[in-house]
């Protein structure tokens, strides 16, 4: 085995340095690190270009977690005593600068004043703030796009607790070790060094656990499957458009149909799939691997000899 190269991401800024460091001084080990979900994903992607690709990444599981555990952290002293407040400097007040009495008008009768907002700037901001902003993805969801990204990196979660249902989750996203922050160099060494010979590394404590969580996905998987089975052609396509997020007008418009004639599939559905809602039906079917409605070609207008679809 060669030169090995691992990517550390952790926003726990001295962790990551210290980890990262230990991990150097392996004669076999070059390190990298990064502080978030971008970071990490820019990292990786320009070492790819670079011809350069990382081997292995760690990724905090509880990465972008606010007050997300860490381990003990010592208090930082000041380097200095403070400062005497008798020797402190005095502000310095800036006077506002002075405007014009009557500012030139812009084009459009707007005001060409610098100093005065434009209303119309001003509600874009507005409207800017009130957009969601979707918030940094955390270890776990990192870790899946990047092992989609980059079919190669082998991913090693950092946790600082262990969690069947996390580290399931993990798995499922193309995990092949989970290590506790805790742990050993030796032991993290030996698994980085496992998962790049195709090896998955568990505490055995979190075994029992993981294998009950991988099976009772795997039975919800089969009776949601089997659910689904239970619809009819039409019924199917209901669902798909509803796992699309398509509401009862839209779908009737994708498939031709009447509101009313939608209202009752999608009543049917529910009932077969024994769910009393939409987003419960949409779970159902996520669990079957039903794709949305937007990965199939739309559906064909009847023709005047069928009359209208159902």
């Amino acid at each position: 085995m060669g030169r090995i190269r691992v990517l550390v991401v952790d926003d726990h800024r001295i962790f990551a340095e210290a980890l990262a460091a230990a991990l150097s001084a392996e004669p076999d080990v070059e390190v990298g690190a990064a502080g978030s979900a971008a970071a990490a994903e820019r990292a990786l992607e320009r070492a790819a270009v670079e011809g350069r690709a990382f081997d292995v990444v760690l990724i905090d599981a509880d990465l972008g977690a606010e007050g997300a555990p860490s381990g003990p952290r010592k208090a930082v002293r000041p380097a200095t005593d403070p400062p005497d407040p008798a020797r402190r400097r005095p502000a310095v007040v800036v006077p506002p600068p002075r405007r014009p009495a009557a500012p030139p008008t812009g084009v459009g009768g707007r005001s060409a004043d610098p100093l005065r907002p434009d209303p119309q700037r001003t509600d874009q901001l507005r409207t800017d703030q009130l957009r969601p902003v979707a918030p940094p993805p955390d270890g776990i969801t990192l870790l899946g796009r990047v092992r989609r990204s980059h079919p190669g990196l082998r991913a090693i979660v950092l946790a600082t607790a262990d969690d069947p249902h996390r580290a399931a989750r993990a798995l499922h996203a193309g995990a092949t070790g989970w290590v506790a922050k805790e742990s050993s160099l030796a032991r993290l060494l030996a698994v980085v060094r496992g998962v790049l010979r195709d090896e998955t590394h568990l505490p055995p404590a979190l075994l029992t656990g993981v294998i009950r969580e991988l099976t009772t996905a795997r039975r919800d998987r089969t009776e949601s499957e089997r659910l689904v089975d239970t619809l009819t052609p039409r019924e199917k396509q209901i669902l798909r458009c509803m796992v699309a997020g398509l509401g009862r007008q839209a779908v009737a418009e994708r498939l031709y149909l009447s509101p009313h004639t939608v209202r009752t599939h999608m009543q049917n559905v529910l009932g077969k799939l024994g769910v009393h809602s939409t987003l419960a039906a949409v779970a159902v079917a996520r669990r079957a691997g039903v794709s949305p409605a937007e990965s199939a070609a739309p559906a064909a207008p009847p023709s005047v000899a069928s009359g209208t679809g159902t």
